[in-house]
């Protein structure tokens, strides 16, 4: 069967299933998903660990070899098997199909992957573990969810945080877990367990937001410009040269500029799209920005894209970083030019 994350806890209370599949780009949620199993299968008596990663090389006899060796420690072994690309290959693929039909009954498989894309997901080897097993899929916990993440790993933590400490700690880590977690335990270890407010936080926490020009763009396109400004800044404050800065929102700006002319001449959105080299998964995005741009406006960005580059280089007179928030508030929608 196929659980979240979030389920896990829940799951296991019960007897283990003979093998679990954890797959995700989550770092910290991956890892505790996993640790839960492997602390849960020493608890039910599989006290011996044998731990495979497939990579260049790698031998997928030694994964059968794994389970049908005896062991001089113990009577039942968790097999840890890690594919970091999410693909094994025809040879892994079969290896892994091999051993659910093999059911050996005094092993558990862990499997640990990365996302795995359509084609993956509906593989032979993840259909077997799906059907044999238990696939934990973690997903990202996205902007809306943070908080309440935050809330929730605080209150464990034995902390009791206000609204305002709660919604300071979340843009601060700007959806790097591991890094609210980390900033969780200096909170609860510098104040001890009770009651935190925003103030308590900001004297705490390090600002360790993933700040980079890609979620800067994506903020501006999704038009969200107190976002999209706060990224800046911490563009900034990192010290990022402003012209690549520049370069990630004039590319942006002239691919909506070039998609608008294409359906302003008839051409369908999705052909357009495609001749703008945009990703499918990126089409949303792209779509929102083009509701909220006009051609003339994106015109307009463009030149005021311009000015930003002769201030950058002197040519013209201005600082170089306001001039850039007046641009990031265009494509965020608010009107600047």
């Amino acid at each position: 069967m196929k659980i979240s994350s979030d389920k896990l806890t829940t799951h296991l209370r019960d007897p283990l299933a003979p093998a679990y599949l954890v797959s995700g780009d989550e770092p910290l949620l991956a890892a505790e998903a996993a640790d839960a199993i492997r602390i849960r299968a020493a608890e039910q008596g599989f006290g011996e660990r044998q731990l495979f990663v497939s990579q260049r090389g790698f031998d997928w006899h030694e994964l059968r070899a794994g389970h049908t060796e005896m062991s001089l420690f113990a009577t039942h072994k968790l097999l840890e098997l890690r594919i970091p690309t999410g693909k094994p290959g025809d040879a892994g693929s079969k290896a892994i199909v091999e051993y659910v039909e093999a059911a050996p009954a005094d092993c558990i498989l862990l499997v640990i992957t990365a996302k795995l894309d359509r084609a993956a997901q509906n593989s032979k080897w993840v259909k077997a573990l799906e059907g044999f097993g238990v696939w934990i899929q973690v997903w990202p916990v996205d902007e809306k969810r943070l908080p309440q993440w935050v809330r929730g790993r605080m209150r464990d933590a034995g902390l009791l945080p206000d609204n305002d400490a709660v919604q300071l700690l979340a843009d601060r880590v700007e959806g790097n877990l591991l890094a609210a977690q980390q900033e969780i335990e200096k909170l609860r270890l510098l104040n001890g367990p009770g009651a935190v407010d925003a103030e308590t936080v900001r004297r705490a926490v390090a600002d360790s937001a993933r700040f980079d020009v890609f979620s800067l763009t994506d903020a501006a396109l999704q038009g969200k410009p107190a976002r999209a400004t706060r990224i800046l800044e911490g563009l900034r404050s990192e010290g990022l040269e402003p012209v690549l800065v520049l370069w990630a929102l004039a590319r942006e700006i002239r691919m909506l500029a070039g998609v608008a002319f294409e359906l302003e001449r008839g051409k369908r959105m999705e052909a357009a799209l495609a001749s703008a080299k945009v990703w499918r998964n990126r089409a949303p995005l792209v779509k929102g920005a083009l509701a909220r741009h006009k051609r003339r406006q994106l015109h307009e960005l463009l030149l005021l894209a311009g000015r930003v580059d002769r201030v950058i280089k002197g040519l013209t007179p201005g600082r170089a970083w306001d001039e850039l928030a007046r641009l990031v508030a265009g494509l965020s929608g608010v009107r600047v030019v």
